[in-house]
C-alpha cells in the first residue's frame, strides 16, 4: 500500500465516529440541534456577547429566540473590531486563532472568526462527507487528492492582534504531518503566492509529479477548468520542471513555497507525459474518479462544461460550505443539513424562523448560522430549497443569494429565478456556456437586459430565455408596457471566466471565493468585458 493510501485509510479511520454520530443524528435531527445548541450557550455565557444576552438564563429555544436577535456582520462588526484589537473573550470565550477573510456579493471584505470549536465543527461535517464518499467509491482512498482550500491570495500588510488568514490546508482538513505531506497533491505553501499565473503553474507542476491523483476538490468549477486551460501553455516547461525536480523562477518564491515545491526528480514520469496530450486531462491522470465542486444555481453550467472535459469523472455537487460555517453535505446522494456541527435556523418569505426539524419539502429558506467562532443567529444570506429527506433531516439545494435582485421598472428579477430561467434556455436550445450572466443596458433612453455568455451561441436563445423570463409576471408587465426592450445576446470569447475572475480579485476579493452570479444589476459589464466580446 503506497504512502498516500496509508494517509488517507488512517484519516478514514479517526473520521469513522464522526460518520456512525451523524447517521444516528439524521433520525433526529432536532435532537442533535437542540443538544448543538445547548452546548454552544454554555460553553460561552461568560464572554461578552453571552453576558450582554443573557446566555445563563437560556434554557429554551423560546429563550434563545427572545434573548438573541438575528444578526449580520454589520452588527457583529463591533464586536470583530474587538477581537481585531487583541480583546479576548468578546464574541466566544475560547480564543480567536485566526480572522478569516471573506467576501459578500458586494465585495467588501468580512473578517470571521476562527476557532478550534469552529474547525471541530467543520470536521464533525467534513469527515462523514469523505466517509460517505469512500464507501461509494473505494478506489479514491488509494492515492492523493488535491484540495483548492485557501485559494492564493496577497499577504495582508494589516498588523492586527489576531492573524489574518487561514492556517494550513491539512489542518483545517485534520490531517497532520507526514499524514498531510502524502495524502494533498498541493502544498498548502502554495496559498502564499499571490500571482495567479504562478500560483497555477506551481499547482499544475504539483498535480503532474501526482499520477495517480484519486479525487479533486475545488469550490467553483471554473476554477479548475482555469487550471486545465493553462496547461498547454506551461506545458514543455513543465515537463522540464517535472524531470529535474526544479521549478522555474524558483529562486523569487517565498522559502517555504520553494522548499515545498522543489522536490525529487522524476525523469520517467517527464517521459510519459511527453508522450500524452496536455488538453486530454484524462490521460494525465487516468486514475482520477471524483471532483467535488460547486454544480447548483449558477454554477451548474460550467459544472456540466466541465463534466464534458473528464469523461467517466464524477463530478460531485459540494455541499453548502462557506467560510463562516457548513450548511449541508454530500451524503447518501443528497445534501442533507450539518446538524452535528452548527445550530441552523431558517426563514421563509414571510420572515418567520423555522428549526432544521420543521423545514417542508419544497420549501424555500434563508440560512440563518450559530457557530463556535462566535456567529450568533447569522444570517449567511444563502438561499436554499428542501429537495429531499435522508432520513428526517431536510436535504437542501442552494438556489443563489437572497440578495441578488434586479429591479429598474418594476420587473424585481432574482438572482435564483434568473438562473433558473437561464438554464431552461440553454436546455431548450440544446447548448451550454461556461460563462452567462444576464445585466441591464440602456439604449436610445430604453433599457432592456443582456445575456452576456461565452461561445458561438444560437441567436434564439436570447428569444428563448425572455419567454422564461416572462414566467415573472412583473417582468412581463414591464415588456407590455414598453418599459423594457427585449433580451439581446452579447457573446464572448472563452476568456470571460478569466477576465471576470481578474475583475473581481482586482477588487479584492479572494480568488477561491469568486462566485460568478448569472445576474447583475450593473449596467456596465459591455464595457467592463469589452476585451472578451466576440
Amino acid at each position: 500500500m503506497n504512502a498516500a493510501a496509508l494517509s488517507n485509510s488512517a484519516w478514514l479511520a479517526s473520521n469513522l465516529p464522526a460518520w456512525h454520530r451523524f447517521r444516528r443524528a439524521l433520525r433526529d435531527p432536532e435532537q442533535s440541534q437542540r443538544a448543538v445548541l445547548r452546548q454552544l450557550v454554555a460553553r460561552n455565557a461568560d464572554c461578552a456577547f453571552g453576558q450582554t444576552h443573557g446566555f445563563s438564563a437560556i434554557r429554551s429555544y423560546e429563550d434563545w429566540v427572545e434573548r438573541v436577535p438575528l444578526s449580520n456582520y454589520e452588527s457583529l462588526e463591533p464586536w470583530i473590531e474587538r477581537i481585531a484589537r487583541g480583546q479576548s473573550s468578546v464574541l466566544t470565550s475560547e480564543p480567536v486563532l485566526r480572522l478569516l477573510p471573506t467576501s459578500g456579493s458586494t465585495g467588501a471584505r468580512k473578517l470571521i472568526p476562527f476557532t478550534a470549536s469552529l474547525q471541530r465543527e467543520f470536521n464533525a461535517a467534513i469527515g462523514p462527507w469523505m466517509v460517505d464518499l469512500c464507501r461509494q467509491h473505494p478506489t479514491v482512498a488509494l492515492g492523493p487528492a488535491y484540495w483548492s482550500i485557501s485559494p492564493a491570495i496577497a499577504l495582508d500588510p494589516e498588523r492586527l492582534a489576531v492573524p489574518i488568514g487561514f492556517d494550513k490546508d491539512s489542518a483545517y482538513l485534520g490531517l497532520r504531518g507526514r499524514f498531510a505531506e502524502s495524502a494533498l497533491a498541493g502544498p498548502s505553501a502554495l496559498r502564499l503566492v499571490s500571482d495567479i499565473e504562478a500560483a497555477r503553474y506551481l499547482t499544475l507542476l504539483c498535480l503532474l509529479r501526482r499520477s495517480g491523483l484519486r479525487l479533486v476538490s475545488v469550490w467553483h468549477p471554473s476554477f479548475l477548468t482555469l487550471l486545465l486551460d493553462a496547461l498547454p501553455g506551461f506545458w514543455r516547461e513543465l515537463i522540464s520542471d517535472v524531470a529535474s525536480g526544479e521549478c522555474r523562477d524558483a529562486a523569487q518564491l517565498p522559502e517555504a513555497v520553494r522548499g515545498a515545491v522543489c522536490g525529487r526528480s522524476q525523469p520517467r514520469r517527464a517521459r510519459e507525459l511527453r508522450e500524452l496530450d496536455p488538453t486530454d486531462p484524462c490521460s494525465l491522470w487516468p486514475r482520477l474518479r471524483v471532483v467535488s465542486c460547486w454544480a447548483d444555481a449558477q454554477s451548474a453550467w460550467p459544472a456540466a462544461a466541465l463534466a464534458t472535459r473528464l469523461p467517466g469523472v464524477t463530478i460531485q455537487p459540494k455541499g453548502l460550505l462557506a467560510t463562516e460555517g457548513v450548511i449541508s453535505v454530500p451524503f447518501h446522494g443528497h445534501h442533507p443539513l450539518a446538524v452535528c456541527s452548527h445550530f441552523l435556523e431558517f426563514a421563509d418569505d414571510a420572515g418567520r424562523v423555522w428549526r432544521s426539524g420543521e423545514l417542508k419539502l419544497g420549501g424555500t429558506y434563508r440560512v440563518i448560522i450559530t457557530t463556535g467562532s462566535g456567529l450568533w443567529r447569522y444570517q449567511l444570506g444563502d438561499l436554499v430549497e428542501v429537495d429531499a429527506f435522508v432520513e428526517r433531516t431536510p436535504s437542501v439545494k442552494f438556489l443563489g443569494r437572497g440578495q441578488g435582485v434586479s429591479d429598474l421598472c418594476g420587473e424585481k428579477l432574482a438572482e435564483e429565478f434568473v438562473t433558473r430561467a437561464i438554464t431552461a434556455a440553454l436546455q431548450a436550445c440544446a447548448v451550454n456556456t461556461a460563462f452567462a450572466l444576464l445585466a441591464p443596458e440602456n439604449r436610445d433612453s430604453r433599457w432592456h437586459y443582456t445575456l452576456f455568455a461565452e461561445g458561438n451561441l444560437p441567436d434564439h436563445l436570447a428569444l428563448k430565455l425572455d419567454q422564461e423570463l416572462q414566467a415573472n409576471p412583473h417582468y412581463e408587465l414591464c415588456q407590455k408596457l414598453d418599459q423594457l426592450g427585449g433580451i439581446e445576446l452579447c457573446r464572448l470569447t472563452k476568456r470571460a471566466t478569466e477576465h471576470y475572475l481578474q475583475l473581481k480579485t482586482g477588487e479584492g476579493q479572494r480568488l477561491g471565493e469568486v462566485k460568478p452570479p448569472s445576474l447583475s444589476a450593473r449596467p456596465d459589464w459591455r464595457e467592463r468585458l469589452r476585451d472578451c466580446l466576440l
